[in-house]
């Protein structure tokens, strides 16, 4: 059994590595314990909205997400087979005034890197890879945790920052990640192979069972595509669907432009997409929940990564307000946390049952709502991005 670690954190994402810093800023050690062999990201893009890009300001790391960033001026609902524009959201000067912080895109990998980069140059900070948390205890005097090779940390407490599986969930339910009987195929490619690249707005191109979302990432230096689909031939503990096969199915008969993106798009790696239900409550003694672990949810109002960050805004204000009671400052968190995110959780299953109608009435009430608003209608997205509880700064 090894020494105290201080604070420790199951998993070294996103999520993760900002509850670090969250940490640091009350002055607690923590170590970060990530399953993975090396600190990392997989997947492509990622769109930081306003209520995330508060949390990246506190932690200092604007300036190095504005090298790597692209800044669009518009989100966009197309519709997938006609290219008619449903509606859009106005990103300029407006926008930024009613929120306080623009709406950025990027490749996950280089907002992983910042944290990371802010992490290792903090002194609080420990980093430790290959270390898969099995299970969690509370102990007399914090918490234990035991790792795949039956090796075991003691700590002071144990944020489980450790993703859609997590393993630290297990202590509060026995639910299991829901399959929402879609898939996506998801990929970056170097600007000069597309002429089509829109390098102005964020794209969603919309119909029946399917969206595509493409925006440029890393200064416009590459272009992320995400194809998204409902299987045909769903088959639960299965990877046979869901095939490539599917995917030229479900597009049959879409805009020119869509049916060239889908070309570029890589092939080799499906990612099914699952959430799971609001649970009311993950706290127990000096453990709590974070980020994906505490409120995984589908990724159609782009706000994952999001929810992540605001939990750790969140936490650090509370670890400040009750000065190393942990069980404290873990309940505030959660209360604060617990009815906030359900709420995303719900609202993006929503949205895309909305985004994805194969209903002809459903399809037209949305579209006529859709097309009636302005680009500067912010009643959608004001109860997401106008979140001031993760504002305070250092």
């Amino acid at each position: 059994m090894s020494e105290n670690n201080g604070l420790l954190i199951s998993g070294g994402g996103i999520g993760g590595l900002a509850a670090a810093l969250a940490a640091a800023e009350s002055g607690i050690s923590s170590t970060v314990l990530e399953q993975a062999p090396q600190f990392g990201e997989i997947g492509a893009g990622i769109q930081i909205a306003p209520n995330a890009m508060a949390v990246l300001d506190r932690f200092g790391l604007l300036g190095e997400i504005e090298k790597v960033a692209v800044f669009p001026k518009r989100l966009v609902l197309k519709d997938v087979y006609t290219g008619k524009e449903l509606s859009t959201l106005d990103l300029g000067e407006q926008f930024k005034e009613r929120y306080g912080y623009p709406y950025a895109v990027l490749h996950r990998s280089d907002l992983h890197r910042a944290l990371l980069n802010a992490c290792t140059a903090n002194s609080n900070i420990t980093l430790m890879n290959d270390q898969i948390i099995q299970t969690a205890a509370e102990t007399a005097d914090g918490v234990i945790v035991t790792n795949q090779r039956g090796e075991t940390f003691e700590g002071e407490a144990l944020i489980g920052a450790d993703g859609l599986k997590s393993n630290i969930r297990k202590l509060f339910t026995d639910d299991e990640p829901i399959c929402s009987e879609y898939v996506a195929y998801r990929g970056t490619i170097p600007i000069e192979e597309i002429s089509h690249a829109n390098m102005e707005d964020v794209i969603m191109w919309i119909g029946p069972n399917l969206h595509l979302v493409q925006y440029p990432v890393r200064r416009g230096e590459l272009y992320n595509q995400v194809v998204v689909f409902k299987s045909y031939d769903y088959k639960a503990d299965s990877d046979d669907w869901g095939t490539p096969e599917e995917l030229d199915r479900r597009f049959a008969g879409s805009h020119p432009l869509v049916q060239t993106a889908i070309s570029f798009i890589n092939r080799q790696i499906r990612w099914p997409m699952f959430d799971r239900l609001p649970i009311d409550n993950w706290t127990q003694g000096n453990i709590t929940l974070l980020g994906d672990a505490a409120h995984s949810m589908l990724q159609y109002l782009a706000q994952g990564g999001c929810q992540a960050l605001e939990d750790a805004s969140y936490l650090a204000d509370m670890l400040k307000e009750h000065n190393g009671n942990y069980n404290k400052a873990f309940l505030a968190y959660q209360e604060e946390r617990i009815p906030r995110t359900a709420k995303v959780q719900t609202n993006a299953r929503t949205w895309g049952e909305i985004i994805h109608s194969e209903n002809p009435v459903t399809t037209l009430l949305r579209n006529t709502i859709m097309e009636s608003r302005t680009s500067n209608d912010f009643t959608f997205v004001d109860p997401l991005y106008a979140y001031y509880k993760v504002t305070s700064k250092n």
